[in-house]
């Protein structure tokens, strides 16, 4: 009776185990797989509406000129007052965003089809001065 106590006891610690475990052996669950890729703006609220910002918290315009969602039409000295909202080479869709291949061969980022910009009249995280210097520019909203 001894032995069949103590062999019960070692098969209940041994199945207990695996059990709370949700799997065989002592193993440790696989660590969850990280996300592909991560959106490279986010909307935050402001007085006037949502607005797309970059990761640091720069205001994103979009150029009316930009319409076919494939190509960007600020190069040359328009990226001397806009600058593109660069993509790794290794970029891929994510959400609403997309990856534009640029005149240049670099890649860029674009919000539902339209290329994404800067600003350097923009000085700090929230400002949006770029909206004023010319009407083809405006400002990137979620809902647009």
């Amino acid at each position: 009776m001894p032995r069949f106590v103590i062999a019960a006891a070692a098969i209940a610690l041994s199945t207990g185990h695996a059990l709370a475990n949700g799997h065989g052996g002592g193993d440790a669950p696989p660590p969850p797989k990280p996300e592909a890729t991560t959106a490279p703006a986010r909307v935050i609220l402001t007085k006037q509406g949502p607005k797309l910002v970059d990761l640091k918290g720069m205001t994103l315009y979009y150029y009316e000129r930009d319409t076919t969602g494939r190509t960007s039409n600020c190069n040359g000295k328009c990226i001397e007052s806009w600058t593109p909202l660069a993509a790794p080479a290794d970029a891929r869709a994510v959400g609403d965003f997309t990856v534009i291949n640029r005149n240049d061969g670099s890649k860029m980022w674009a919000y539902r089809y339209r290329p994404l910009y800067t600003s350097p009249a923009d000085k700090a995280p929230g400002d949006a001065n770029g909206n004023a210097t010319t009407l083809q520019w405006r400002v990137a909203r979620p809902e647009e």
